[in-house]
């Protein structure tokens, strides 16, 4: 028998949760299969089989486990069951019943998650998916969410609760939330924080990505997203505004010379900050993909602990999801975040004419221990300037495309 422990994985960490089992108890394992996801206070990571054998589970999803603690046990002397190996036949045999939720897909959003019998009767019965709340994992749409639609129009009950309900639901903080509650009563706490806001036009930046997207999707097979041009426009800012870019430690500043750009990015399970490096040194395309890479791995729980540590600033964009305007909070050590925000059409004074617009407030958290006013709102009229002369960003002929790489 041989026991898998759990892996040391930072210095500071002395306990994970296990999210979840990947193999069940007394499935058979081969060596290097992913057995279980477990959940540090900084990042998710995997555990592989030290050998094959069967599995034998010695904790339960959502307990907290210490590091150096058994998670399982490998029995490497069973037998490997001689089970049928080539399973994906059976499923080609129930390709005919697909015409059931076929019919649908155009009656329901693509991003929107519904069963397949939840499918049909949306398109039969055309129900507003807006009045149906979801109860089904990952927000997935059930049938019997949407005959309780049906049955109580204009009435809401919250998911899997009946009407009228006084359910209180208790649930275990993950590590990870409780890191985010930890940092973020530690940044109100320790820091001056103040915010400082702008806005910007949108426009030019808007007309380059209308003009260069296809050109710029063919050379490097990325999009060309506003998050390029707000980064490279804060690491420009940040070489001219050295302390928007420092720490505090102890008695002493510390000044970086390099642009470690923190991305906050939502996840299911609470929001993490990878980081990119050297952004100041990153091509408009290089960071679009670091970019990619990064959201795809949060997504998916696979960012790393180094890929989580050591950014410098931070930028966060609250404008995904509607957010007009914000006060975002420090993300410590660092000693300043830029919040981005909706792109809202706005009657603007230009010139003496009233013109329509697509605008953006822009918001500069800091720390006005080391950062005073005169250099917060200097960077931020900076960044907007950038932002609103593109070609600014690089300098040589055709400044545009050359930034592009184009």
């Amino acid at each position: 028998m041989i026991s898998i422990k759990v892996p040391t994985v930072g210095e500071s960490i002395t306990e994970v949760t296990l999210l979840k089992w990947t193999k069940k108890e007394g499935e058979w394992v081969d060596r290097d299969e992913v057995i279980a996801e477990l959940e540090s206070e900084k990042a998710t990571f995997e555990v592989n089989a030290e050998q094959a054998g069967v599995l034998v589970h010695k904790a339960k999803e959502g307990d907290s486990i210490l590091i150096g603690d058994i998670l399982a046990d490998i029995d490497e002397t069973a037998p490997k069951p001689a089970a049928a190996e080539k399973p994906a036949e059976a499923p080609k045999a129930a390709a005919p019943a697909a015409p059931t939720s076929a019919a649908p897909v155009t009656a329901v959003p693509n991003n929107i998650k519904t069963t397949p019998v939840a499918a049909a009767i949306i398109a039969d019965k055309k129900v507003d998916t807006a009045q149906i709340k979801p109860s089904g994992y990952a927000g997935k749409i059930t049938k019997v969410d949407v005959l309780d639609a049906l049955n109580n129009p204009g009435k809401t009950a919250f998911p899997g609760q009946d009407l009228f309900s006084r359910n209180v639901r208790p649930e275990k903080m993950s590590n990870l939330r409780k890191t985010i509650s930890r940092r973020l009563v530690e940044a109100k706490n320790t820091t001056a924080m103040l915010t400082t806001f702008n806005e910007v036009d949108m426009t030019p930046i808007m007309n380059t990505r209308k003009q260069f997207k296809d050109k710029f999707k063919e050379a490097h097979g990325v999009n060309l997203g506003f998050m390029s041009f707000f980064a490279k426009a804060c690491a420009i800012a940040l070489t001219e505004w050295p302390s928007v870019n420092a720490f505090i430690d102890g008695d002493q500043l510390l000044y970086h010379d390099y642009a470690d750009i923190s991305i906050a990015v939502s996840t299911p399970r609470g929001l993490t900050v990878p980081v990119i490096r050297n952004v100041e040194s990153l091509s408009m395309a290089g960071i679009e993909k670091k970019v990619i890479e990064l959201a795809g791995k949060a997504r998916d729980s696979k960012l790393t602990a180094e890929e989580l540590t050591g950014g410098t600033f931070t930028i966060t964009n609250g404008g995904v999801f509607g957010s007009l305007m914000s006060t975002p909070i420090i993300n410590i050590p660092q000693s300043a975040i830029l919040g981005m925000h909706k792109i809202q059409d706005r009657p603007m004074a230009v010139n003496g004419e009233v013109k329509i617009l697509p605008m953006m407030y822009l918001a500069l958290s800091y720390d006005h221990r080391i950062i005073d006013g005169r250099e917060s709102v200097g960077f931020l009229v900076r960044v907007k300037e950038l932002l609103e002369r593109p070609e600014l960003l690089l300098i040589g002929k055709d400044p545009v495309a050359s930034l592009l790489e184009l």
